[in-house]
């Protein structure tokens, strides 16, 4: 609940500073906004959603695992669900659901699943890559400005050590609970090298590609929703998109954080801070209303489609 309330002081530092004037622009904006496009905006969401159950079965496969697509599209929702409250407790949350369903082994698809964050992590550097190239300046200072160098590199360090330790101690120790991690970390090795075993893996790249260019999609679906953003170039379309989607990857969904980081980069490209921060709000509300609905619908679902 930390990074929750964090988020939310956040928000209240920054928008008690707000004008009545500036408090009126964006309420303007709310009013005049065009929710059909926040709405394809979310049904491009849920169909990269498909396609994420899609590619998690490729990896499924190759360890003798055919789940039910159902109990695993649930178990996608629920893991994006999950995320709201602990930040990447979906992953386990995934795992968890697949088990308690399809008796999967834990081990096996939390490998899968640490394979596809790899793969999301390696995508959202290339288009982070991407931002770099289209302007190096602004996204630069920006994230400098956020989030200063030496913590990223004290953070790495830190994890990098925590880590060594933890592969050293397992790998000598002759505890018992060390020998049961090695035997857990043997199948999550497992599950995260399935990857080699894919039996498509044209396919397993092309779904990738799809699921990502969906995100961009769902984005730039969401810029319609508003006149004054309908124009916007995509340099600033990739660069907000990449900023936005690091806010989601490293705290609880976003919450707090996403709209402001949405309406500070904006801002670096000349748009005014109220529209900014009105087109932060509408695709972050839009999102995790749809995130809140499917994970509800899916936590309903489980129990009754697998009543015996």
């Amino acid at each position: 609940m930390v990074p929750v309330l964090l988020g939310v002081l956040l928000v209240w530092y920054f928008y008690q500073k707000f004008t009545p004037e500036q408090w009126g622009e964006m309420k303007q904006h709310f009013s005049e906004a065009n929710y059909y496009f926040l709405l394809l905006s979310v049904l491009l969401s849920l169909i990269s959603h498909i396609l994420r159950t899609h590619r998690w079965h490729l990896l499924l496969s190759p360890l003798g695992h055919h789940p039910k697509w159902y109990n695993s599209f649930f178990a996608v929702c629920v893991a994006y669900f999950m995320n709201l409250f602990i930040p990447k407790s979906g992953e386990v949350s995934r795992a968890v659901t697949l088990n308690q369903y399809e008796n999967t082994p834990m081990e096996h698809s939390l490998g899968t699943i640490i394979t596809e964050r790899i793969i999301d992590l390696v995508f959202l550097l290339l288009f982070f890559g991407l931002a770099i190239v289209l302007n190096y300046s602004i996204l630069i200072d920006y994230v400098s400005s956020v989030i200063p160098l030496y913590k990223l590199l004290l953070s790495l360090l830190l994890f990098t050590g925590l880590l060594a330790f933890f592969i050293l101690w397992i790998r000598g120790s002759k505890n018992e609970l060390a020998q049961r991690l090695r035997k857990f970390v043997s199948g999550l090795l497992q599950g995260m090298l399935s990857i080699k075993k894919v039996q498509a893996p044209g396919l397993f790249i092309v779904e990738s590609l799809l699921i990502w260019g969906l995100y961009v999609a769902s984005f730039y679906a969401a810029t319609f929703a508003l006149a004054d953003t309908s124009n916007i170039g995509w340099e600033v379309i990739i660069i907000t998109f990449v900023v936005g989607s690091f806010t989601f990857a490293f705290t609880n969904s976003g919450i707090g954080y996403y709209p402001l980081a949405v309406a500070g980069v904006m801002g670096l490209f000349g748009i005014a801070l109220p529209l900014g921060n009105a087109f932060g709000w509408l695709i972050w509300t839009a999102n995790i209303v749809s995130i809140i609905f499917f994970g509800l619908v899916a936590l309903i679902a489980l129990p009754i489609v697998n009543k015996k």
